[in-house]
């Protein structure tokens, strides 16, 4: 009985961890608008936002998106995307955009720019939506 006590207050202090991800160090309570794709204008419309913590979503050319993100800044690295099964005249645009994004590795936030990379040198750029 006095372990299980002991437990309680050690278990509770795991659901109050502080964010670490990069939604904590500048990217959170922003919507992030797609500009590019390695240099490349992405001429689709696709965002990218951190709802609450731990978790990202957003709109890709066709579908609504969500995930988990819990790696610490400056790592980035989305689990369990799932979206929507809509078609539309930009599905190849999208696919583009989540193959890119689920092969990102590293975020860097610089005020109203988000820039999403990886060690294969690829390259997302966002700018922050008002």
């Amino acid at each position: 009985m006095l372990r299980a006590a002991w437990l309680l207050p050690v278990l509770s202090l795991s659901f109050c961890a502080k964010d670490e991800t990069v939604a904590a160090y500048g990217a959170g309570g922003r919507t992030w608008v797609l500009q590019s794709i390695d240099g490349l204008v992405f001429h689709a419309t696709a965002t990218l936002g951190f709802p609450e913590t731990g978790l990202v979503a957003g709109q890709g050319p066709c579908n609504g998106f969500s995930g988990h993100l819990d790696v610490p800044y400056p790592w980035f690295e989305i689990q369990g995307l799932a979206a929507t099964r809509r078609a539309c005249p930009e599905l190849e645009a999208e696919g583009v955009f989540f193959a890119a994004l689920m092969a990102m590795e590293q975020a860097e936030v610089a005020g109203d720019v988000l820039i999403l990379r990886n060690e294969a040198g690829h390259e997302m750029l966002f700018t922050a939506a008002y």
